[in-house]
């Protein structure tokens, strides 16, 4: 198989789950559907309860994504395994919940939510977990990965934080991964190509995920995509802050504002008015919500960071045409008409 040729293959979803297994099946069954979907895996449970696992798997051209769940297990690649079921992929392990460890030839790292683990996945390796997990996962073809990260790429295994204390490029990547199996296990995947302005389509999420992981593994941060990608997620996480600056966001992705300003011009886009419209789309949908009837607007407005009620009211007219007050009265309406 050529590289070119994983490229024509059209983008698809999988799920899966134990529930509804017979529990002596559920360990053969999820080796099964690991072995198709995402990493063929040596699994052996560590008690005596039945497994409970589950996964949601998106394949793209260059990359796959899955968001995975289980209960207590082993998880192995070991030589022999490997000779068996070679699979020529670098994976990034994403912890999200649950503590986990991780054994290969050099020693072993405890691996906390928060965060990630890359490895050469034709390696042998030991992954143990005692009790419930969640984690996301991104594996990409080994020239793939190459191509992107470059010839200073670091040592197997590198570990990278995306929690609280991870930079703009390793929160963006992380995210990008969730919010993509998200929207497929709400129901979504019909959305994935939408027109809609906020709506990725299957090579934008491609793009962008190529992008920052060039951005968090690569000899340079330097990837346009990856970087617009990572400024767009660093505005929304901080979106409460009245004073946010383009300094700011520039500083957070690690470049200067006027390189930032030139990428978001590249893209037909401003910094301050696409601070100013996240700031409006996200107050719109709170107001939008009835469990925030109670909220008064002025509070909806300083908590996406407009700094008083009559810039908020003004802005928002300008932008949708009616104030913040009568878009929330036209909302109730439409929620009770429906």
């Amino acid at each position: 198989m050529t590289d070119q040729q994983p490229a024509q293959k059209p983008p698809k979803y999988l799920r899966f789950s134990t529930s509804g297994i017979v529990p002596d099946n559920r360990v053969q069954m999820w080796e099964g559907h690991n072995a198709r979907a995402l990493l063929p895996l040596d699994i052996r449970t560590i008690d005596d309860r039945p497994m409970q696992a589950s996964e949601t798997n998106l394949h793209l051209p260059s990359i796959r994504m899955a968001s995975v769940f289980g209960t207590s297990q082993f998880v192995e690649r070991s030589e022999s395994f490997i000779a068996d079921n070679p699979t020529g992929v670098i994976a990034i392990f994403f912890a999200t919940e649950g503590d986990a460890v991780f054994f290969h030839r050099g020693g072993h790292v405890a691996l906390r939510p928060g965060q990630a683990i890359v490895y050469d996945a034709d390696r042998p390796f030991l992954r143990g977990f005692n009790n419930r997990f969640r984690e996301l996962v991104l594996t990409i073809p080994k020239q793939r990965y190459r191509e992107i990260v470059g010839s200073k790429s670091p040592e197997l295994p590198a570990i990278f934080d995306f929690g609280a204390t991870g930079n703009a490029n390793e929160q963006a990547l992380a995210l990008l991964v969730q919010e993509s199996l998200d929207r497929i296990e709400r129901g979504e995947p019909r959305h994935i190509d939408s027109t809609e302005p906020l709506t990725k389509s299957w090579s934008g999420i491609e793009t962008e995920a190529l992008g920052l992981l060039h951005n968090v593994l690569g000899d340079s941060v330097s990837s346009e995509e990856g970087l617009i990608s990572a400024a767009k997620n660093y505005i929304e996480l901080n979106i409460s802050d009245s004073g946010l600056s383009a300094a700011q966001i520039s500083a957070a992705v690690g470049i200067s504002e006027r390189q930032l300003s030139r990428i978001f011009a590249d893209a037909d886009l401003t910094i301050g008015r696409y601070v100013l419209n996240t700031r409006l789309n996200f107050a719109k949908k709170a107001l939008s919500i009835p469990e925030r009837d109670n909220v008064p607007v002025s509070e909806i407005g300083k908590r996406f960071g407009f700094a008083s009620p009559s810039h908020f009211s003004r802005t928002f007219r300008e932008r949708f045409g009616m104030t913040p007050l009568q878009w929330r009265k036209e909302s109730q309406r439409q929620f009770l008409r429906d």
